[in-house]
């Protein structure tokens, strides 16, 4: 591991002391490794190099709205490739919030989540990404009895 210093003013200094244990790192090294991190993952995303990512898309909207309950349903059934899984929530006798957990090329995973934040009907949408790293692979788990060709997703680091 390598050891960096960094120099803050006092005002700064005591912000980011009260932020580190506000969120509760232990310590301003693991604070500061996440930020970066953070930051680096989003600097990725933004300028398209991060080829894949997973994500979460969080939505809320009208059930009543003409078919869209079904034609939302339909999208997540047409990209079955990039959907791992979705939560529905009833929020009232009109309106639900539901949150698709997402992976895959990180530009079909804009497209996808575009789309359906697009739909007449569709409220407060937004897409939540992390950049990953895609790597397939051939190997044995331990209760596995023969190997299986399947992709890793690792966070990026």
């Amino acid at each position: 591991m390598e050891r960096v210093t960094i120099s803050l003013d006092d005002e700064l200094a005591s912000e980011f002391d009260g932020y580190t244990q506000t969120h509760g790192y232990g310590n301003r090294s693991e604070a500061v490794r996440d930020l970066i991190r953070q930051r680096l993952g989003s600097l990725a995303l933004e300028g398209g190099e991060a080829p894949y990512c997973v994500g979460s898309l969080t939505y809320t909207y009208n059930h009543s709205e003409r078919e869209l309950a079904s034609r939302l349903t339909r999208q997540q059934h047409d990209h079955h490739d990039l959907v791992l899984s979705s939560v529905h929530t009833h929020l009232d006798h009109e309106h639900c919030f539901e949150t698709v957990m997402l992976r895959g090329p990180t530009q079909a995973v804009r497209r996808f989540a575009e789309a359906v934040m697009a739909e007449t009907g569709v409220h407060h949408g937004r897409l939540h990404l992390v950049a990953v790293d895609a790597q397939r692979g051939e190997h044995r788990h331990d209760d596995d009895a023969e190997a299986g060709d399947h992709l890793h997703t690792p966070p990026r680091i």
